[in-house]
């Protein structure tokens, strides 16, 4: 077995060793975040999804596979990406502070019984805290979808979903199957 062919089985293989380590310890907190995010989209409201670099990625991964389709054509289901508007993310690190990006926007559309789905992988971005800080204040129910120990995000979201992987990469992976989830467990609920 030459090098490269190794070194992508030994990737491979870490991989799935993560998602074992996330099913071992993990479940019951994605249950719970499913339910809470159903609950929220059966009376109406909306998830407000945000996160930084490869997590911005997947808070619009998420909120297209809510609003357009997981894996069956259904109703569209309340979803936006806080991570896409680049005239309100520039305006705000511009004129207010870049700490400010997300809390804008969930002050200006978020309502109470509405979620706010943080996805960091060190749970310590200043303008993911930040937002759930605002949500919280707006009677949002907040979910933090985190890496490593879960950091300051895991603290302030009521509901903490923590894949306890110190490698970035490795948290991301287990991140989008995750989300993946939810999306599953999201429709079966909603059966519509």
């Amino acid at each position: 077995m030459d090098d490269r062919v190794r070194r992508i089985t030994d990737r491979l293989r870490q991989a799935s060793a993560a998602h074992e380590r996330m099913a071992s310890r993990g479940v019951a907190a994605i249950a719970t975040a499913a339910e809470a995010i159903t609950k929220a989209l059966a009376a109406g409201h909306k998830v407000l999804v945000f996160g930084n670099g490869g997590s911005a990625a997947d808070a619009q991964h998420f909120a297209a596979e809510l609003m357009v389709r997981y894996e069956r054509t259904r109703p569209a289901r309340a979803a936006i990406a806080l991570t896409t508007d680049t005239s309100v993310l520039t305006a705000t690190g511009n004129d207010l502070t870049f700490e400010q990006v997300f809390a804008r926007q969930v002050d200006a559309l978020g309502q109470n019984g509405d979620v706010a789905l943080a996805i960091t992988t060190s749970g310590a971005s200043p303008n993911v805290l930040r937002a759930l800080e605002v949500a919280r204040t707006r009677g949002l129910v907040t979910i933090a979808l985190t890496g490593r120990d879960g950091g300051e995000a895991g603290k302030q979201a009521s509901i903490h979903v923590n894949v306890a992987e110190e490698r970035t990469a490795l948290a991301q992976e287990v991140h989008i199957t995750v989300l993946h989830v939810l999306c599953e467990l999201i429709d079966e609920a909603l059966r519509d």
